[in-house]
């Protein structure tokens, strides 16, 4: 009873919630369909006056394509970059010829295209098979579809006609419609016998519309006619017999009757004579007669002129048409005759006639008139079809050039055509997925009116989510249809259908560079720079502020994003923190996702209301039925009602539209009299499939099917037909089933015969899709689910790695022209052609084989052939060159990471690395940099690599020199690692902001890390994927500190414009503001934040504030002058002017003042120990104070004056930096003992200790950080790169964390990493001064202006070598290169000399009696002479030696300068004792010391920067901070060539050398590149992109050594050759443009000069002389 009750109750339930979900649609479908009419009412009246865009004739705009308002257009052939064309010819007699082209032709012809990129494919649907009958009558269906197909695809031919002296097969129709049947059976009233015959074999199909009669498949009567297993042998021969006969009686009683009906009127000539064609004239009239297009066919006739007496029928047989008696077939050759004579008359143009006498009844190929008539035919076909392709490739495609698939010179388009294509394609699939569908009108509406709702406000996403199958794609695709014709005609519709390209997995940068391009195009906004488009975080503000702007506009875009759960995992993009969540009015997204998917998850987190989520239910039965008739009703078919009963009651099991769409693919074949015993119909999905795999085997053999599907299931990007027949033709499985009971006809060449798989993808039509991308079709199941059966059935662990072999030696082009061995039954193991492309990387010049590129690496990795994968991809850098132009940097770098996860390879996870450092100059280039320049780059990143690394990136550094040393162009070779290499401890960069990092915090049970920086930005990045989760904007001035509150997964930040804000670290939305909590431009420094568990309290020097910590109420404010010290737990520790201590609770008042202390108190830095309830303070006058809340405290003297003072985690070590040393201090109590002092190179500027108290991290102001034992003080490792001085770290788990106030990011750091590949250490970057040895291995720095201090770096051992302390601070530094001396002038006018090979020593040359200065130095090339310029006057002095000790004397001679012009800026000394110098006006002259006169050259706009005299002093380069340059021959003074240069970055030159001969000039400019010009033409040669400005340039032996501003010393050689080509344009891989202006030069005019270089040698020294010369003072140099 009980039961009952509650079984009634819950079915009342089930009913009410029924009802009220009904109520609710209706509601919501009625209220949408008011507004609906409505807006559709508005529009015309908004939209009046408006011309339609871009075409008249209501054609399709590109507007409407970028809008999204088009239905999908059908592909046509003009831009198709595919040539598929369809053989056609009888079985037998054309046999030669088809094997010949195939041999011969075919090969030739796919070269020719693929120069041309294009694919080229071939049906032969005759070839490997002995008769195209098959049981099921279905072959002239399978051979139309593939006329059509070519006909459809093929960009030029289609169709090629081979016909001999056969007519060929006349096979009986498999569908005659009712009425011509009845008509038929009508006319053989007299005839029972034959009436019962036709009614035996052709039965009525009522499911058809209208009905037919279709033949029944032979094995319905003759069991044995397909069975070709060797014991069915006698049976099967009978039935073969029976069967022919059948056929032919059949035929008679058919063409005797259709001769009747036609004289009677019953039927038209047409369809009389459907019952009399072979199967040949039929392809001709499909491919010949009824496509009118020029040069779309070929058509080679073969005539037998005089056939001898004795070539009897039987041995024509092959050759000519016979009866079932064994004589000829007059009937058939008549119908032969009248087939050429109307091919004579219409195909003149495309006919190649030939006459050949046959030879035996055949064509034998080694008689010598045969081979010339085959090798004729073949020299015809690659002609014919040579000038056919070549005329279509000419033609444009709607006004522009045909694009050219996979070549890398591609003139660069103003809308990207991928953009077009890619919105088309969707565009197209949404309208495909529209059709048929009915059901979610209720879903479809609260959708439309959710959205209709948001549009005035800020509003999130809508979320529709689902089970697998459930038909959210075509819910979408339905909304977008809506949309379309309700939103205004200026509205732009994005859709995406992120799983339509599976298996492989869109990343989330291309689908946002994606939508943002048409976004763009579409409004009228610029597109983002490729800088941008390519940089993700720059990505995605790009998007958001198109979001904004298009907004503003006042426009509507919708954006629809299917399938998110299908995104691949770059970026992490599961997580959504791509995914804005607050979008502005007008803007609409639109997302789907599985429901039981990470996504979703992640999108339950990110969106707080559950108004946003739409879930899609099952389908009812009525829905199901809708769906039912309209497809039956699409195809033409419709199903009796049992069987519709049958179809409703399985689909009604699981509700799913994709379980129903396959059962109606197999429903529509099912004719009226398919019993329900033999529809095999599944519960579910995957039964379903199942089922559809079951009988495809049965039908066309197990291997075939799972070969065909596995291969396309395994490919990357689809498989283009031509490839699936080949991989197939390479599985000995598929080979070995297909000729299981029949041997090929040619053992010697072995190919799957086309016909078995069009037969078997026909039956897949609705299971494969075709893809067009760039012009070419691959085919691909279109269904995820069928994928993911097809690998449980198909491919096993074993049967996975055989394919992956099979595709990888295939795309390898392992089997090109070799013999592969194949055991078939019954035979011994056979070598054979399986006639498979060779692949190589290049088509052509400049022509990439972009399917190779798509597919080799994944199945390289996948079939485990690593070594393969080393040599041909990781290693190799034509293939890395060749992939980032063709697919992108991007894609080699997915390729890389996907080895790194199964390979345990560290040069390749470099390689990878180096190809990210290498990215964004790809992407500034937009993909188009050149090999050179590639090579370039790989070479300067990874030569000190190869050899730790020899196997792969020391053959890869040969493979870049070798091909840089024989390019036939001027270039650069780099000597050794300049730029940035790969490796090391540094792990990760993370970027989002724009100014330097100020604060960091972490949460560590979410593992957030959250960073303030001066700009006002608060960025929150993830530590477990190292993305940003959000960019906090808000601050208007610099964040002063952040806090992470981790109870309430909130964060704090305290900013300069006044204000405290509280974020939220789930959604990054800002929860609270407070204003005025600090004073306006306070500083880091002085401003803190702390929290306690009630309060939270702002603080400065002298104010504090005190709210609740919910911020909802201030409690206390106090800003009595007092010195805040800290806060411990609810107390403000404070010193009061007095030099009392104050400790004040501001929730109870209590209050506690300390006595003063004798001593005097200047407090320097404090620090809070909250777990011990102190505070520290250490005074300027060498005091630590502790402070204890109790009101005790305690003096101790203290050694250092800190600049950094903290406490570790547990409040046992104390750590205090003060200038250069790093002091550790033991927490006992009331004690503190020093017991570790580290010393360091250069201020230390933070520090931090691991937490279990071993290690000891510390970042200084040489941008070093370094890590030390605690335990010993030992240095255990110094890391570079951080190019900034080092403000902030911290250690987390093994990673430290560390950042600058002058630089926008955050560096992570591994401690354990492999230091094979660790960077080599380089000088600071941005020092003031610099100079370097001529071999490079000294570098001398000043770091900062106001230093006292040289250093001296060994670039070699990568460590500082020296110190050379100065008096005052530096304002030049120089080296005389082979007199080793190093040359430093000063503020004070000063010049310190410091000979290199005698350290202990230093000479100076006293200031002038001016105390001026010192400008510059230069000395001169033999370093006889050195030029000191002071702000007044110039001095020459005499470099030379006192009993071979250095010294200097002078000054020779003066150059007075004028106070009234612009100081010295720049000059260079000339062997002859001239002196060329500029200013920092411009102004350029040239100073004979010898004579005492000078001369004005031609003037810079602005500051000369750089003068520069070439070796022998036959030329100088003078350049000035514009873009000027100019070069002059100073014998006599003469302008050559002025060069200038306009670059994308700054402008100016740096520095500059000439080549040894002086052939040539480098130049460093401030645009980070380095140049070389021709200094007899003034051309400029070479430009190469170095990342950095080049500060110093010397010549080296045929190139430069050169010092960049980030501190790496440059070691390159230049190559020339003798001739360098009039095309050749060196600005290729830059954006730039030059200009040279030269003077006419007369014959005789240069002179030249020529001096000796007297080579000095420091070993000369004697060091035992120090005393004599200390005896015989020098009058100018002085002994320090």
């Amino acid at each position: 009873m009980w039961e009952s009750r509650l079984s009634w109750r819950k079915l009342s339930e089930e009913t009410n919630r029924q009802q009220t979900e009904k109520q609710q649609r209706e509601r919501a479908t009625d209220e949408w369909s008011r507004l609906k009419r409505r807006m559709m009412e508005e529009r015309p009246a908004a939209g009046a006056g408006g011309g339609r865009r871009g075409g008249s004739g209501g054609g399709i705009s590109l507007q409407d394509v970028l809008r999204g308002r088009t239905g999908g257009a059908q592909r046509t052939r003009s831009s198709s970059n595919m040539i598929r064309v369809f053989i056609s010819s009888t079985f037998t007699d054309m046999s030669s010829e088809r094997k010949a082209l195939l041999e011969k032709a075919y090969p030739e012809v796919l070269a020719f295209c693929r120069g041309l990129g294009l694919v080229f494919e071939v049906v032969d649907l005759r070839w490997g098979i002995r008769s195209v009958s098959s049981g099921d009558h279905e072959a002239w269906e399978v051979v139309l579809q593939e006329i059509q197909n070519c006909q459809r695809i093929s960009a030029g031919p289609a169709f090629i006609a081979l016909l001999g002296n056969r007519y060929g097969h006349r096979a009986l129709p498999r569908l005659i419609p009712e009425n011509q049947f009845e008509a038929l059976l009508s006319k053989l009233s007299k005839n029972p016998e034959g009436i019962k015959q036709l009614s035996r074999w052709f039965l009525k199909d009522n499911n058809a519309i209208p009905p037919v009669y279709v033949l029944q498949p032979i094995t319905a009567h003759f069991p044995h006619f397909g069975d070709l297993r060797p014991e069915s042998g006698p049976q099967r021969d009978k039935d073969v017999l029976s069967w022919r006969f059948t056929e032919n009686q059949l035929l008679q009683l058919l063409r005797s009757a259709a001769t009747d009906s036609e004289a009677a009127g019953d039927i038209t000539a047409e369809q009389k004579q459907h019952f009399f064609t072979s199967v040949t004239e039929r392809e001709f009239e499909h491919g010949l007669f009824k496509d009118v297009r020029d040069q779309s066919a070929l058509l080679y006739i073969r005539e037998i002129p005089h056939q001898r007496v004795r070539d009897g029928p039987k041995r024509l047989a092959k050759y000519m048409d016979l009866n079932a008696d064994g004589l000829l077939d007059a009937e058939a050759q008549g119908l032969l005759s009248s087939l050429k004579a109307r091919l004579y008359a219409s195909s003149q143009k495309i006919l190649n006639l030939h006459c050949v006498e046959l030879s035996k009844g055949s064509i034998d190929p080694k008689r010598k008139e045969h081979a010339q008539y085959l090798d004729s035919v073949c020299k015809q076909f690659v002609s014919q079809m040579k000038a056919r392709i070549g005329a279509m490739v000419e033609t444009s495609v709607e006004g522009r050039r045909r694009k050219v698939w996979g070549n890398i010179e591609e003139e660069k388009e103003k809308i990207p055509d991928w953009v077009i294509e890619e919105v088309g394609r969707h565009t197209g699939m949404t309208s495909e997925l529209c059709r048929g569908l009915h059901g979610r009108e209720g879903l479809l509406d609260k959708l439309c009116l959710a959205m209709w709702e948001r549009t005035n406000v800020s509003h999130g996403p809508l979320v529709v989510h689902g089970a697998a199958g459930m038909g959210k794609t075509a819910l979408l695709c339905k909304l977008v249809q809506e949309m379309r014709g309700v939103l205004e005609g200026g509205a732009v519709v994005v859709n995406r259908l992120l799983a339509a390209g599976h298996p492989r997995r869109p990343d989330i940068d291309h689908i946002l560079r994606s939508v943002c391009l048409q976004i763009c195009l579409a409004c009228g906004l610029a597109p983002p720079s490729p800088l941008t488009a390519n940089a993700h975080l720059d990505l995605l503000q790009f998007f958001r502020n198109v979001l904004a702007d298009v907004s503003q506009q006042g426009n509507t875009v919708l954006i629809v994003l299917d399938a998110l759960d299908q995104l691949s995992d770059q970026h992490h993009a599961h997580k959504l923190y791509w995914l804005p969540t607050d979008l502005p009015p007008n803007i609409h997204l639109v997302v789907s996702m599985d429901t039981n998917s990470e996504v979703f998850a992640n999108m339950q987190l990110k969106l707080e209301t559950l108004e946003s989520f739409f879930t899609v239910e099952r389908l009812s039965r009525d829905e199901g039925k809708q769906i039912m008739e309209s497809y039956l009703q699409a195809s033409q078919r419709t199903l009796t009602p049992e069987q519709s009963d049958a179809v409703l009651q399985s689909f009604d099991t699981s509700g799913c539209p994709l379980h129903l769409k396959l059962i109606l693919s197999a429903a529509k074949r099912w004719t009226s009299l398919t019993p329900l015993t033999h529809t095999h119909l599944g519960a579910n999905t995957q039964e379903m499939m199942s089922q559809l795999l079951l009988m495809l085997e049965d039908k066309h053999g197990k291997e075939l099917v799972g070969g065909a599907l596995g291969y396309i299931t395994l490919a990357r990007e689809g498989l283009l037909e031509s490839e699936l027949r080949d991989v197939m033709s390479l599985d000995d499985d598929v080979i070995t089933e297909v000729y299981r009971y029949s041997l090929p006809p040619t053992p010697s060449l072995i190919r799957l015969p086309p016909l078995h798989w069009a037969r078997l993808r026909q039956d897949l039509e609705d299971q494969l899709e075709e893809r067009w991308t760039n012009g070419v079709t691959t085919i691909a199941i279109n269904n995820r689910c069928l994928c993911e059966v097809v690998s449980a059935r198909y491919l096993t662990s074993e049967r996975r790695g055989r394919s992956l072999r099979v595709l990888a030696e295939y795309f390898l082009g392992r089997w090109s022209g070799k013999l592969k061995p194949v055991a078939l039954p019954g035979l011994s193991l056979l070598l054979s052609d399986r006639k498979v492309p060779p692949q190589p990387l290049w088509f052509a010049p400049e022509l990439a084989n972009v399917r190779k590129l798509q597919e080799l690496p994944y199945h390289l990795l996948h079939a485990g052939l690593w070594d393969e994968l080393r040599q041909v991809v990781i290693g190799s850098a034509e293939w890395l060159f060749c992939k980032s132009r063709v697919c992108g940097v991007s894609s080699v770098i997915q390729d890389l990471d996907q080895c790194s996860r199964y390979m345990d390879c560290t040069e390749t996870r470099l390689i990878r690395n180096t190809l990210v450092l290498i990215k964004p100059s790809l992407d500034f280039l937009e993909g188009h940099m050149d090999m050179s320049l590639f090579y370039t780059e790989l070479l300067a990143r990874l030569c000190s690599l190869a050899k730790p690394f020899p196997s792969v990136i020391g053959q890869l550094c040969s493979q870049c020199e070798e091909w840089l040393l024989t390019c036939p162009e001027p270039i650069l070779i780099p000597k050794c690692s300049f730029l940035q290499q790969p490796g090391g401890a540094l792990q990760h960069t993370l970027t989002g902001l724009q100014g330097g990092v100020l604060c960091l915090d972490l949460s560590v049970e979410a593992e957030l890390l959250v960073a303030g920086s001066d700009d006002g930005v608060v960025a929150v990045w993830s530590l477990a994927d190292q993305q940003l989760v959000y960019s906090l904007f808000g601050h208007t001035g610099a964040v002063l500190s952040v806090k992470v509150l981790e109870s309430s997964a909130h964060c704090l930040s305290l900013a300069a414009d006044s204000s405290l804000r509280r974020w939220s670290l789930t959604n990054g939305k800002q929860l609270l503001c407070i204003q005025e909590a600090v004073p306006v431009d306070s500083a880091p420094s002085s401003s803190h934040l702390h929290l306690s568990k009630q309060l939270m309290f702002v603080y400065t020097n002298k104010q504090v504030k005190v709210w609740r910590l919910d911020g909802s109420e201030l409690l206390s404010r106090s800003d009595d002058g007092s010195l805040v010290l800290g806060v411990l737990e609810d107390s403000v520790v404070s010193l009061c002017d007095s030099g009392r201590v104050r400790i004040f609770n501001p929730l109870s008042g209590a209050q506690t003042q300390l006595e003063n202390s004798e001593r005097r108190l200047t407090p320097v830095k404090s620090v809070t120990l909250p777990k011990r309830g102190k505070v520290f303070l250490v005074s300027k006058e060498g005091f630590l104070y502790q402070i204890s809340r109790t009101g005790k405290h305690t003096v101790s003297e203290f050694p250092l004056v800190p600049s950094l003072l903290s406490v570790t985690e547990d409040e046992k070590i104390l750590i205090a930096g003060g200038d250069r040393t790093l002091s550790l201090f033991n927490i006992d109590r009331d004690s503190v003992d020093g017991f570790l002092d580290l010393q360091h190179d250069d201020c230390v500027l933070s520090a931090c200790i691991s937490s279990d108290c071993r290690l000891i991290a510390s970042g200084a102001a040489d941008q070093l950080i370094r890590i030390w034992s605690v335990t010993t003080g030992a240095l255990l490792d110094s890391l570079c790169g951080s190019d900034a001085p080092v403000t902030s770290v911290f250690l987390h788990k093994g990673v430290m964390v560390s950042a600058s106030s002058a630089a926008a990011c955050v560096h992570l750091w591994s401690l354990k990493y492999d230091d094979s590949h660790k960077p080599p250490a380089h000088i600071p970057a941005g020092c003031a001064h610099v100079a370097l040895t001529k071999d490079a291995d000294r570098v001398f720095y000043v770091r900062l202006q106001s230093q006292t201090e040289v250093i001296g770096w060994n670039n070699l051992s990568g460590s500082l070598s020296e110190r050379f302390a100065v008096s005052a601070q530096v304002c030049c530094l120089d080296v005389a290169q082979h007199k080793r001396l190093l040359f430093c002038g000063l503020t004070t006018g000063t010049v310190l000399i410091y000979p290199l090979a005698l350290p202990q020593e230093t000479l100076c040359i006293p200031p002038p009696e001016s105390l001026s200065r010192v400008l510059c130095l230069a000395v001169s090339s033999q370093e006889k002479h050195i030029a000191v310029a002071y702000e007044d006057l110039v001095c020459l002095f005499e470099i030379t030696t006192r009993d071979s000790f250095p010294t200097v004397e002078g000054p020779l001679q003066t150059l007075l300068l004028s106070l009234l012009h612009a100081p010295l800026s720049s000059m260079a000394l000339l062997p002859d004792r001239r002196l060329l110098y500029g200013t920092s006006c411009g102004e350029v002259k040239l100073h004979n010391f010898s004579s005492g006169s000078s001369s004005d050259l031609e003037a810079h706009r602005s500051r000369v920067t750089c003068v520069t005299v070439s070796n022998w002093g036959t030329h100088a380069l003078v350049g000035s901070e514009d873009a000027v340059q100019r070069l002059w021959a100073l014998n006599p003074p003469v302008l050559d060539h002025t060069m200038e240069f306009k670059g994308f970055f700054f402008e100016g030159v740096l520095s500059a050398a000439f080549s040894e001969s002086d052939k040539f000039v480098f130049t460093g400019s401030q645009d980070r590149t380095v140049k070389v010009w021709d200094v007899a033409s003034g051309n400029l040669l070479y430009v190469q992109y170095v990342y950095s400005p080049v500060v110093r340039m010397l010549t080296f032996r045929n190139g430069f050594v050169a010092l960049s501003r980030g501190g790496s010393v440059i070691r390159e050689v230049f190559r020339c050759p003798d001739h360098v080509s009039p095309d050749w344009n060196p600005l290729r891989n830059v954006k730039a443009q030059y200009r040279v202006t030269s003077r006419e030069k007369k014959p005789g005019a240069l002179q030249s000069s020529v001096s000796d270089l007297q080579d000095f040698n420091p070993a000369q020294f004697n060091l035992n002389l120090m005393s004599m010369l200390k005896a015989k003072p020098s009058s100018a140099c002085l002994i320090l």
